[in-house]
């Protein structure tokens, strides 16, 4: 499975970005999409999943502000950022389980995202 993200970039406090995720290869038996991220010097945490029925699970400090969604048919998963703060600036992952709250085995390359004025 090969993930590729992209939509990251620089934007002003309060703003939004998207991100995109697309899957390729043997994603017959991929069951979730997710999303991580890692801030300089901190651990890597859940952003956000999204399972292949729709079932979600978002961090606590995401919950309101982000949206998660996927295009089954395009095997392509979406975050939706808003009301953006500083303190989400990271570099974003996406990833891809076979299951639903185990740690993922497929990541992609990550994609920066810096929230600043």
């Amino acid at each position: 499975v090969q993930l590729q993200a992209s939509g990251g970039g620089l934007v002003q406090p309060g703003g939004s970005l998207r991100l995109s995720c697309a899957a390729s290869g043997s994603i017959s038996r991929i069951n979730t999409m997710a999303w991580y991220r890692q801030a300089p010097g901190k651990q890597r945490e859940l952003v956000a999943r999204m399972s292949w029925d729709g079932t979600t699970t978002y961090a606590d400090s995401m919950k309101g502000r982000f949206a998660i969604s996927r295009d089954n048919a395009k095997n392509t998963a979406y975050l939706q950022m808003n009301s953006l703060k500083p303190e989400d600036t990271a570099v974003y992952y996406c990833a891809a389980n076979h299951g639903y709250s185990s740690s993922p085995p497929y990541w992609g390359q990550g994609t920066q995202v810096t929230v600043s004025s």
